[in-house]
């Protein structure tokens, strides 16, 4: 790798938290202070990370829902020196119809951050029932209920999987995607999707494995030396999706970051190795791709098109066919079953690219 790649990767290292090097960054102060705001996977890595920066700024109201037991009590914990009086946790089910809808009526949200989603790819090859439930339908009742309710501003958080998918998870993500921007074209709700790779350092991203595997004395394992992804560190990520939330009246619907160019998972082994390993010598074992993965990744698909915006972090995701989005019916996945076989919800998920 060139000396630009190698220092690029080693800033994403530092930024990541796996490995503590004083990098903690400030939040910017962006004025929510007429807003309710709703997170929804709220302990997660990006969940978390948007209430921490959504802390340091003026708000009404944060409410903050996981499904998570260990994981929320955590985040109760981590933030426990909070305005109480300012913040509720709620152990939610977003699938539940009743909870979801009881918590509209009662807060009445005027922001949402939908984080919550099933992101494992391998996991959700074998049980894509619960990725459809959580991923499409989930995001369907929230949307739907955000429109009833009046709510100001909806951000679906979203990811590059869900470019040309071949996956469960890209595929739903993808429906997902089409749903949101379906309701944005005919609601007076702002619905706005932020696509984005991978953020290094995350739950169940590649660098707390490595890690466990360097201090267990096991070979690094990747799926391919050639084999490449987009990332970007969370702190960045949260910072500019509160950026794109503080858009009075975006001119598009889907955003992705500037995240350079995709990473080698090679290069960042070594450089990982380099960065935290005691010598060297620690192993790099090749794996094959999982089910699910795909080689390469892509931010937009072959029919849009990035767009610069005032903020050299921050592209717009533009259709270059400016016709309206075809309207998408979920009827057959309301109807589908765990008595499916995985295969048979994939070909039906399939049906709708």
């Amino acid at each position: 790798m060139n000396q630009a790649t190698y220092n690029h990767i080693k800033e994403l290292i530092e930024k990541s938290g796996v490995i503590h090097l004083n990098t903690e960054q400030a939040c910017q102060n962006f004025n929510f202070s007429n807003e309710t705001i709703l997170i929804t996977g709220a302990a997660g890595s990006i969940g978390s990370e948007l209430a921490k920066h959504i802390l340091a700024c003026d708000y009404k109201k944060l409410i903050l829902i996981d499904i998570a037991e260990s994981p929320l009590y955590n985040l109760i914990k981590t933030f426990e020196n909070e305005a109480l009086n300012k913040i509720d946790y709620l152990l939610i089910n977003i699938n539940d119809v009743c909870s979801v809808t009881h918590l509209f009526e009662n807060y009445k949200p005027t922001v949402i951050f939908h984080a919550a989603a099933y992101k494992h790819v391998p996991l959700m090859e074998a049980h894509p029932y619960e990725a459809v439930k959580t991923n499409i339908l989930a995001t369907k009742l929230l949307a739907d209920l955000a429109i009833k309710y009046e709510v100001n501003k909806f951000i679906l958080i979203s990811t590059d999987k869900a470019v040309n998918p071949i996956s469960v998870m890209g595929l739903t993500k993808y429906i997902a995607e089409n749903y949101i921007i379906q309701l944005a074209q005919k609601s007076n709700t702002q619905f706005v999707i932020t696509r984005f790779g991978n953020i290094i350092g995350s739950n169940g991203s590649v660098l707390p494995l490595f890690k466990k595997q360097i201090d267990s004395g096991l070979p690094l394992t990747i799926t391919s030396k050639t084999i490449a992804r987009y990332f970007i560190d969370k702190h960045k990520a949260c910072h500019l999706i509160l950026k794109i939330a503080a858009f009075n009246k975006p001119d598009a619907h889907i955003f992705t970051f500037n995240m350079g160019e995709p990473i080698k998972l090679i290069d960042l082994a070594q450089c990982f190795i380099e960065t935290y390993a005691k010598n060297n010598t620690v192993e790099i074992k090749i794996t094959g791709l999982r089910p699910g993965e795909k080689h390469d990744e892509d931010i937009i698909w072959q029919n849009e098109v990035l767009v610069a915006t005032t903020d050299k972090d921050i592209l717009l995701v533009k259709r270059k066919n400016k016709k309206p989005i075809k309207s998408i019916n979920l009827n057959d996945l309301l109807n589908i079953t765990p008595y499916l076989s995985p295969q048979e919800i994939k070909n039906m998920l399939l049906n709708y690219i």
